[in-house]
């Protein structure tokens, strides 16, 4: 297509309130509100794509806000005349201009495949190997605090139609189990949970808990320590299904998950894993090895939401956990689009590319402008 070449990179800052307060993680961390970094890829003949990078604050993982907008300055002015169809090319480009910051990448990636589905008038799902016939679930995220508040948020979701859980823990082995038992007290058929504790357990603290807790509950435990020996030590003193999230990073970690048989599935969060383009590799590499994968993000608002579901809508159904309904974290309305959950599942869009429209009044003008 004529003119069908990068013009110019917009830079947009928005902060998103988070929606319950105060949300609380292992460590004794918390955060009221997230920094967003939201992308305008503009064509030469006047395409847009868009992405977004919302890292969750700066103590998660090795990402942060101003690190976003610092390496996405390091890499559009190399983008510049380049295709954004040629998705691997592309990053390929911001490899060669920036090492790592995986998370800087990401909004560019995403954007770039907004603008190839449009370009060619399909929905990216169909661009990243074929949609499913998956409604897939969405889960909730249960910020670590009392277990009978935990409990009662659990109902709510679960009123809302919510079949998949993500619950936090991450302190004093008892409270943990008491904080797991009232989570799950009323599980449902067919519900499913992960317990999460976004690595901050140690193998003994992790080994405590689970021998206090109730024979018999159905969960898979997430991220349970900072390292990659803890976490492959805890996996073989227990039989209770392991999932990886911050340590599974990259293609090099995934291949290494599978070389080391270290977990069952892994939380693939699509700015930590580098975009669109990695995450597909990656989703592959998972599937051939038989593990479960949850598609989500580390936060973020509808545009990362719109890339969540392109990417679940892809993973074959025996290998889809969930996909993680990041909106309900934020309490601000970035884009308008097609994704209405029904029955606590969703099914990606049929309009082309992401098939969201940014909210330009939200969004305001951008921080940075490259072209």
């Amino acid at each position: 297509m004529a003119g069908l070449a990068i013009e110019r990179v917009d830079v947009f800052q928005v902060d998103l309130p988070y929606s319950g307060g105060v949300y609380r993680l292992s460590g004794g961390r918390e955060y009221r509100s997230f920094d967003a970094t939201i992308v305008r890829v503009t064509t030469q003949n006047g395409l847009e794509g868009w992405g977004e990078s919302t890292p969750f604050g700066s103590t998660w993982i090795a990402s942060h806000a101003l690190g976003v907008r610092a390496g996405i300055a390091e890499i559009a002015p190399r983008l510049i005349g380049l295709d954004p169809r040629r998705v691997d090319r592309i990053n390929d480009a911001m490899d060669a201009a920036l090492v790592g910051h995986l998370h800087a990448k990401t909004a560019i990636d995403v954007a770039c495949w907004d603008v190839f589905g449009k370009s060619v008038g399909m929905p990216v799902c169909e661009l990243l190997g074929g949609r499913t016939s998956v409604e897939m679930p969405v889960i909730s995220s249960i910020y670590m605090g009392d277990p009978d508040d935990m409990r009662e948020r659990v109902a709510k979701h679960r009123a809302a139609g919510y079949i998949a859980h993500s619950v936090k823990i991450g302190d004093e082995p008892s409270l943990d189990a008491e904080r797991i038992a009232a989570s799950l007290a009323d599980k449902k058929p067919g519900e499913f949970f992960i317990v999460d504790a976004n690595g901050g357990m140690t193998v003994e603290s992790a080994l405590r808990m689970l021998r206090l807790l109730p024979h018999g509950l159905d969960f898979a435990l997430e991220a349970p320590c900072a390292t990659w020996r803890e976490c492959v030590s805890l996996r073989r003193r227990t039989d209770v299904p392991i999932i990886f999230d911050e340590l599974a990073t990259d293609d090099a970690a995934i291949i290494q998950l599978v070389s080391e048989d270290a977990a069952e599935g892994i939380g693939l969060k699509i700015s930590k894993n580098g975009g669109l383009t990695r995450g597909r590799r990656q989703r592959d590499i998972c599937v051939a090895a038989g593990y479960t994968v949850s598609v989500q993000e580390t936060t973020g608002s509808d545009i990362a939401f719109a890339a969540i579901v392109h990417m679940g809508q892809t993973v074959p159904e025996k290998n889809l956990r969930c996909v993680l309904e990041c909106r309900d974290i934020v309490a601000l309305k970035t884009a308008d689009g097609p994704f209405e959950v029904r029955n606590g599942r969703i099914t990606a869009p049929t309009e082309p590319g992401l098939g969201i429209t940014p909210r330009l009044d939200v969004l305001g003008e951008p921080v940075a402008s490259y072209y």
